[in-house]
């Protein structure tokens, strides 16, 4: 924690989790389940309710024996004023001002047991700089010159193809071309081009013919991470330790000291991905928050937000010294009015929710169906992994329990680990580097991760609730784990490698996913975690994109294989099972037919193959007609009379059209 006293970090820490006098809560411990009964809180006018002529407070603090609203001139000004709140209904506070507070900075104060305690307004909408004050804004005055609303309906989730973005990557890179570098801005320009001409930013990103942007964190996050006033300073972080939920992050604004305009420039960044038809899914981080003592929640009403082991200290499964206990009522109701605000405030499109295994499984279909409501299009994408967790199993989202989320997607690592090799043994080699074995588990993920036939079952009740992916955020890129497990092959076989990778998330049942910079083999330079890595690491690297345009062209003519073939996404399990056929191949390869025009598709039978031999191999075709190749002719030396033979690792589709 830089420029911070530990020693008065310690006595803070010691004064907020005093838990309150329980005279105050009518004998009713905070962690109790009767505290729920009691106080639970239904309305929806938590935080600051703005209009010109008053400003309503209400805040949820039913440990407290007295609160206050803070108000201040700046973000780093002495107070100006102090008003006491009323005790209301639920264990909430409240407060009306007359006037107009357009700007005008706040803070909640208040006292649980014998200390006082300061924080942020949980639910404020808007932030000062580095975000420990909260702000009145009248939100109508951030609104864009053009805000047209949401995108339209969108078909199925199956349609999507899923780009996943860092916000700074993006355009940091001093040959991008684009203006407002590091800035939502900067992904809002377009025209830009970079070394040799090429198109880069946001006009790189629409001609590859993607439909979603994911968009890692872009809410308020830890100052710990990133200063905003310090910001001509190098900086990075990916900003998965959450502060303010509702807000978003300032770091990518061109002013963070201005309020309004981080959110101004996020909705213009939005509006301008709308108007090429892309639309937006924002990572969100529900599991834990940035500091289990720090945070707004814990000062506000200490020792409910959060979990803790019967040890009293904070349960840990995610790795970040804490969890959000999604499962008590008002740490739900705010997940989920969160979620809302970023829908009706931001026109957000989807939702991809970090270590999603942590929330509880009502939460997740409450938001799930609060979000129905607005738009049953809107996308629901999560890590389902299972981690150790005070939590009940049976109540935590993971894979497992994925049959009790209908239209909720979970990630599959499954495929992931087969395709590339295992991500936490770097030497390991997957099916693109010949490792051994390993036919079945591409079968599992190219059904979808559905429950097939014998051993070839996953996760999933659904082609829709199923993500394939090699690449993300987290751990090597694609690239970097090839250099490492099969440093011993040419740079040219390990970029067939790399294709056939992609080919097979694009040709896979269920909701492909892939990284920004896969597109042209992404490097790190070999750094496994970058999350805090120098910017060099981690921006987008134009020069190699310009000298990779062949890769580039090579994904955007696997986008459009998929987009031009309803066959690769198909609705429903039953259809994956009634029109898929796994057909004989040898070792290191896997072959496929979608049979009867599968999901209407124009073409009558699709025949594909993923061959990871570098040697000649040849195949049985299926007696179903007159083949032809339709795609990856360069490795096709043979087609007639039902026989295929092939030369090099890649991924060959064949067509019968009638």
């Amino acid at each position: 924690m830089i420029g911070v006293n530990p020693l008065s970090v310690q006595k803070e820490i010691d004064v907020i989790m005093d838990y309150g006098d329980p005279e105050v809560t009518g004998g009713v411990s905070v962690f109790d389940k009767a505290f729920d009964d009691k106080f639970y809180y239904n309305g929806d006018d938590l935080g600051a309710v703005y209009t010109s002529e008053k400003t309503s407070f209400r805040l949820w603090a039913p440990t407290a024996s007295e609160a206050k609203v803070v108000f201040y001139s700046s973000w780093d000004s002495l107070p100006v004023k102090e008003r006491a709140m009323v005790r209301d209904v639920q264990g909430t506070w409240v407060l009306e001002t007359a006037g107009d507070y357009h700007g005008v900075y706040y803070t909640y104060r208040v006292k649980v047991g014998t200390s006082w305690n300061e924080a942020a307004d949980p639910y404020a909408k808007a932030v000062g700089v580095n975000g420990d004050r909260a702000v009145v804004l009248d939100l109508r005055r951030t609104d864009p010159e053009r805000w047209t609303g949401a995108m339209p309906p969108f078909s199925s989730p199956v349609d999507a193809v899923i780009y996943e973005l860092h916000v700074r990557d993006l355009s940091i890179h001093p040959d991008s071309g684009i203006q407002h570098k590091g800035k939502y801005l900067g992904l809002a320009e377009s025209g830009t081009r970079g070394p040799g001409g090429i198109p880069t930013g946001l006009d790189h990103i629409a001609g590859l013919g993607i439909t979603h942007v994911q968009l890692q964190p872009i809410y308020d996050y830890s100052t710990q991470s990133v200063d905003e006033t310090k910001l001509d300073e190098p900086h990075f972080n990916w900003g998965y330790d959450p502060k303010n939920y509702n807000v978003p992050e300032g770091s990518y604004a061109t002013d963070p000291y201005a309020p309004a305009s981080r959110i101004t420039e996020l909705k213009q960044c939005i509006q301008s991905l709308h108007d090429r038809g892309l639309r937006v899914i924002m990572d969100v981080v529900y599991n834990h928050v940035y500091d289990g003592y720090l945070v707004n929640f814990t000062k506000l009403v200490p020792g409910y937000y959060l979990r803790y082991n019967p040890d009293g200290t904070f349960s840990n499964g995610s790795f970040c010294g804490n969890e959000c206990a999604s499962e008590r009522p008002m740490m739900r109701k705010f997940i989920v009015e969160s979620v809302l605000h970023w829908i009706r405030e931001y026109h957000i499109d989807g939702f991809r929710f970090d270590l999603m295994g942590l929330i509880d499984v009502d939460t997740m279909n409450e938001i799930r169906r609060r979000v129905d409501e607005i738009d049953p299009s809107i996308l629901m994408i999560g890590e389902g992994w299972n981690m150790g967790t005070v939590l009940p199993e049976d109540r935590r989202a993971h894979q497992g329990n994925a049959w009790r989320m209908p239209r909720i997607a979970h990630f599959n690592d499954g495929i992931r680990d087969t395709v590339k090799g295992d991500t936490f043994i770097f030497g390991s080699k997957g099916f693109v580097g010949r490792g051994g074995g390993l036919e079945d588990g591409v079968k599992r993920g190219v059904v979808g991760g559905i429950r097939y036939s014998g051993s070839i079952e996953q996760f999933a009740d659904e082609p829709v609730q199923n993500v394939n992916y090699v690449e993300c955020h987290d751990n090597h890129t694609l690239w970097d784990k090839l250099d490492i497990s099969s440093a011993v092959e040419s740079e040219e076989q390990r970029t067939q490698m790399h294709r056939l990778a992609s080919a097979i998330i694009l040709t896979g049942q269920g909701i492909p996913f892939i990284h920004a910079g896969q597109e042209f083999m992404r490097s790190k330079n070999g750094v496994e975690n970058s999350y805090k890595s120098a910017i060099e690491i981690n921006w987008l690297d134009w020069g190699r994109c310009a000298s990779r345009q062949n890769d580039v062209l090579y994904m955007a003519s696997l986008i459009k294989l998929r987009k031009s073939h309803p066959a690769f996404r198909l609705r429903t399990a039953q259809e994956v099972r009634e029109h898929l056929n796994f057909e004989a191949a040898p070792a290191h390869a896997v072959a496929y037919t979608l049979r009867n025009h599968a999901g209407g598709d124009s073409d009558r039978h699709l025949y594909v193959l993923y061959n990871a031999n570098a040697e000649p191999i040849s195949l049985e075709l299926p007696d179903l007609g007159a083949w032809q190749v339709h795609y990856g002719n360069e490795f096709v030396q043979k087609l007639g009379n039902n026989k295929l033979e092939v030369h090099g690792t890649g991924m060959v589709v064949l067509n019968i059209t009638s």
